[in-house]
């Protein structure tokens, strides 16, 4: 095994696909059956890889599955997750899943749990019971809560993830290989708010514009702060307050409405932008669009007329690209065809579905909402000289899908059936970590390269002390339990100490105390009960975890706004990954739109889970096969898969550099 601490080009092994099973470990079938009758195995996740996992096992000779899944059926789900049937929509994945591998294997134990891992029932003392734990998760968090409770429970995890055509599986075992935390995934690609409201040079600004703030502006909580505006206290000219622009008077006409809103967010706000001189000196100069120069005033009654014939109950499909009689997702609109689906989609949600106006968040399977965003940010794009895209482009990104391929969900189920056998073997030495490419690399698809030992750095696995620089006079417990503890160390129920003082406590707390706790989270660091200051050590624990980690304190006074959004540094942990701005990247909604910086979230219901190149990690065997390696590696950017299904994250660089370095 590799060690973990640099994963240069001279560490990596490159296995031929299937020599990674030892002859030792080349099973009959009755070996199998055998073995694997005993054996107790737990599925988390039965979507697409869990889908084809669950029917693997079952034909495999494994006679006693669990699988805990929180997701009910979707439309969505049935062109890949063959388990399913249209009838199956809105029930619960796992206990269908179950059902329909019941029907060819009805000699099997299958138990489902229509649950959240996280869930307190699945604790360690639950995952002990199992043999070994599959991961077919959709979320970096519950990846990592998985992990943390298989190292306490002292039981092997074989991971996977798939994105489009690439894919991989990988093992984690205590003590011998590296944990799934050990090295650092990839971040969520983060957008500074100035780029977002002020310089949007690329599609994907246009994207966030129009979902992360104009869309929760208008439709979304009107309590939540939002960057969307400059104040009017920056340009006298503005005959109304700025906040006042987004509240539809109780007689105000929705066509009225609508094109006010047009105006002031495509219009006005553009030309005060353009009242800065220096910030175009370098920079394409947008163009205002306002609704008379794009729409005539006959058009706006047409819009005001709803095809009946395409009207719709269901909340989730109304449109106004049937209102209108557009039908082709493919088309990429002019920009009065944008502005008329802009207008009739915001008469439809002010008309159709008032109740819900307020509340809403964005959601890609909400047919009306991704009309919406589509429309604005073409316009906004329009106006900033950036290229349009259609439904089906902009709906991608804005739902940060890469569409998933059954194909590459079956072979990495296939690959974790063939790790689970050898762990279960106990052959260590054939433990392999398997990536499927999209192109042949050195006339492969399949790539097994060898597991890495413990990062001995690692907080999770090895418990090294991790250190925070952190204004201790200005910031209070609640930033560092939301911003480092929960997001990112991933505690669940975190228990926070100052020797023996305790902080905050979070979970099944007694009522006296829980006034205490939440008076705590108000206080800056420097004014708790017990001082947190420079040299101050906390102790962080989950018990529902069994995770315990210490963190040494350091005091500085000024962080970077851009750089440090969060007014803190935490070191000696596995830095995520950041995503290269080099592309369109898909984005999601972040958790306020008042941060230093907008985040790319996860997608459809896919995770963080990084798929590393294995050519970035382990060692080529000649230069020719490096070049080979590198090509591949720009065919389809540099290996990076996301999740259980459907996305991908690019990372800069390519292996040309490894090579240089080797010479």
């Amino acid at each position: 095994m590799a060690s973990s601490h640099s994963h240069s080009i001279a560490d990596i092994k490159v296995h031929k696909p299937f020599s990674s099973i030892s002859p030792s470990c080349r099973f009959n079938a009755s070996d199998v059956v055998l073995r694997f009758q005993g054996a107790k195995v737990l599925m988390v996740g039965a979507g697409g890889i869990g889908c084809e996992l669950l029917k693997t096992l079952a034909l495999s000779g494994f006679h006693d599955i669990h699988i805990i899944d929180m997701d009910t059926i979707e439309v969505s789900n049935l062109n890949r997750q063959f388990l399913f049937r249209q009838s199956h929509v809105g029930q619960s994945k796992a206990k269908v899943a179950r059902d329909a591998v019941l029907k060819f294997r009805p000699d099997i134990s299958i138990t489902s749990y229509h649950a959240n891992v996280k869930d307190p029932d699945f604790n360690v003392d639950f995952f002990k019971q199992f043999s070994v734990v599959l991961n077919g998760l959709d979320n970096l968090d519950a990846r990592r809560h998985v992990n943390r409770l298989c190292l306490a429970a002292d039981v092997p995890l074989v991971e996977s993830g798939t994105t489009g055509f690439l894919g991989q599986v990988t093992v984690h075992v205590k003590g011998k290989t590296e944990c799934y935390e050990c090295q650092p995934k990839p971040a969520p690609k983060t957008y500074p708010v100035c780029t977002i409201t002020s310089t949007p040079s690329k599609f994907v600004h246009c994207i966030v514009w129009a979902k992360d703030l104009l869309f929760a502006k208008l439709l979304g909580d009107k309590n939540q702060e939002n960057d969307l505006n400059v104040r009017s206290s920056d340009a006298a000219s503005s005959s109304e307050n700025v906040d006042d622009v987004f509240e539809r008077r109780k007689d105000e006409d929705i066509e009225q409405y609508g094109r006010k809103i047009f105006d002031h967010v495509f219009g006005y706000n553009i030309e005060l932008a353009l009242s800065n001189e220096e910030t175009w000196k370098n920079r394409y100069r947008p163009k205002p669009i306002y609704s008379k120069d794009v729409l005539s005033e006959e058009l706006a009654p047409q819009n005001g007329n709803v095809d009946k014939s395409h009207a719709s109950d269901d909340e989730l499909t109304i449109s106004a690209m049937a209102s209108l009689g557009m039908k082709n997702p493919q088309d990429i609109w002019s920009v009065n065809e944008n502005s008329r689906i802009f207008l009739e989609a915001l008469r439809l949600f002010f008309t159709k579905r008032e109740k819900e106006v307020g509340n809403l968040c964005f959601d890609k399977d909400d047919q009306l909402a991704v009309e919406f965003v589509t429309a604005a940010a073409n316009i906004r794009a329009a106006s900033f000289g950036i290229p349009l895209h259609n439904l089906f482009e902009a709906k991608g990104i804005a739902g940060n899908i890469v569409h998933a391929v059954a194909t590459t969900n079956a072979v990495i189920a296939g690959l974790i059936v063939i790790e689970a056998i050898k762990v279960l073997r106990n052959d260590i030495k054939s433990y392999r970590m398997t990536y499927c490419l999209e192109h042949p690399s050195r006339n492969m698809l399949l790539m097994p390269v060898e597991p890495f030992e413990p990062n001995k750095s690692c907080y999770v696995c090895s418990e090294t002390p991790l250190s925070l620089e952190i204004n201790t006079n200005r910031s209070k417990l609640k930033d560092l339990v939301e911003k480092i503890v929960k997001a990112k160390l991933g505690m669940s129920l975190p228990l926070i100490m100052n020797a023996s003082s305790l902080l905050y406590e979070a979970g099944d707390v007694e009522d006296d105390m829980v006034a205490i706790y939440e008076a705590n989270l108000e206080k800056v660091l420097a004014e708790l009960p017990s001082p947190v200051t420079g040299g101050t050590m906390l102790t962080i624990e989950d018990y529902q975890q069994e995770l315990k980690c210490n963190i040494n304190i350091n005091h500085r006074e000024e962080f970077d706004e851009e750089k440090e959004p969060d007014g803190m540094v935490l070191s000696g942990w596995t830095q995520p990954v950041s995503t290269p701005e080099n592309k369109d990247k898909p984005i999601g909604n972040g958790a306020s739109t008042s941060d230093a910086t907008i985040a790319a979230t996860e997608s459809e219901k896919d995770d963080e889970i990084g798929i590393v190149s294995p050519l970035k990690k382990r060692k080529l065997p000649d230069d020719s096969d490096i070049s080979k390696a590198a090509a591949e590696t720009k065919n389809h950017k540099q290996l990076q898969v996301i999740d259980d299904e459907d996305d991908l994250v690019v990372l800069e660089g390519n292996l040309d550099g490894f090579k240089k370095r080797r010479l």
